[in-house]
């Protein structure tokens, strides 16, 4: 079964890393990146050492961490060239990490914005 074909709760209960790979590879297609903002901005999560903001494949997958406490929240589409020419940046400004796609109870892969973006970047092989 394709990456783009497996349901929400598929992706759900995919490993962290292969949660990592199906959000690289929407991202490619779909040229955008979901995120949850609220009258304040962007969630914002915390683990031991980092300060993130959680980025999802879909609205449908942003959704589903608007409950609760982030109930207040809504699915906030980044297209991928602003994510690339601005987020990317402004992130490592302010020290900020990439949750990629957390699920409830696993944050799932944390990484630096710059590595999360040159998985986003086709690579270019030079000509000989």
């Amino acid at each position: 079964m394709s990456n783009a074909k497996k349901s929400i709760s598929e992706q759900v209960n995919m490993t962290p890393e292969a949660r990592y790979d199906f959000l690289v590879e929407q991202i490619k297609t779909e040229k955008h990146i979901w995120t949850l903002q609220d009258q304040d901005g962007c969630v914002m999560l915390t683990t031991d050492d980092e300060d993130c903001i959680p980025m999802w494949s879909s609205e449908e997958a942003a959704s589903l961490w608007a409950v609760d406490e982030w109930s207040d929240c809504e699915p906030l589409a980044i297209p991928l060239d602003e994510f690339q020419e601005r987020w990317v940046s402004g992130m490592e400004e302010d020290d900020l990490f990439v949750a990629v796609f957390p699920v409830q109870d696993d944050l799932g892969v944390v990484i630096p914005p710059y590595e999360f973006n040159e998985r986003l970047t086709p690579r270019v092989r030079p000509k000989h």
